[in-house]
């Protein structure tokens, strides 16, 4: 008897990219597409009505990114099987991605066999990193992880916005603002913050769509 197709749902807010990704999954009778999401909250409500067997969740999307998306998922269905899709190599993407929750990571460049193959191993049971990823996350040395108001503070930087708007933002002392610079750039090892946005982005601790993420609490 036939086997049925693996039932896979896609989460990204561009539609050109959702129709390549349509176009790779039609040309294989062993995936079925049964959902397209625009963004993150879109894509907890559909997979809780449809759960489909796959996920190929963006981690850049505008209302919630793929890696908060996970976590809801996962936290409400532990078994859920997702794939975060990014145009970023950043180690910190990866434990991000990996922490909430996912069970393989590709880039968005990934050829089309190799997509398939990931998707196959994940339905299997197996995780997939690629290895130049899982070798940056290795280098990763412990306390360079930035703190919820380092990364704030490093993304209004990254909107060329002074110490000072930053912390009118924030809703914090200047002299604040210039210590959790001053800390965020010895954590990454940066001679200035320009330098450091740069090195934030690279890593994925940033995007290139940044908006500060409130703090909890």
């Amino acid at each position: 008897m036939e086997q049925a197709p693996i039932t896979v749902m896609t989460a990204d807010d561009h539609p050109v990219f959702r129709q390549g990704i349509a176009s790779v999954l039609a040309s294989d009778p062993g995936f079925g597409l049964v959902a397209e999401a625009a963004g993150g909250r879109e894509a907890v409500t559909l997979y809780r009505s449809l759960r489909p067997q796959l996920v190929l969740m963006d981690i850049q999307m505008p209302d919630l990114d793929g890696v908060e998306a996970t976590h809801l998922i996962r936290n409400e269905f532990p078994h859920a099987a997702i794939i975060v899709l990014t145009t970023y190599e950043g180690d910190a993407l990866v434990m991000r991605a990996i922490k909430a929750g996912a069970a393989g990571y590709l880039l968005k460049s990934a050829a089309r066999l190799e997509m398939l193959d990931t998707m196959r191993a994940v339905h299997a049971g197996r995780r997939h990193v690629p290895p130049l990823l899982v070798q940056a996350v290795a280098r990763q040395q412990p306390g360079e992880t930035l703190t919820p108001r380092e990364v704030q503070v490093l993304e209004l930087a990254s909107l060329g916005k002074s110490n000072r708007l930053i912390g009118r933002q924030l809703c914090i002392a200047e002299e604040t603002v210039k210590v959790h610079m001053k800390n965020l750039m010895s954590k990454l090892r940066a001679n200035d913050r320009t330098h450091a946005v740069l090195i934030a982005l690279g890593r994925g601790i940033i995007g290139t769509r940044s908006r500060p993420r409130p703090l909890a609490g």
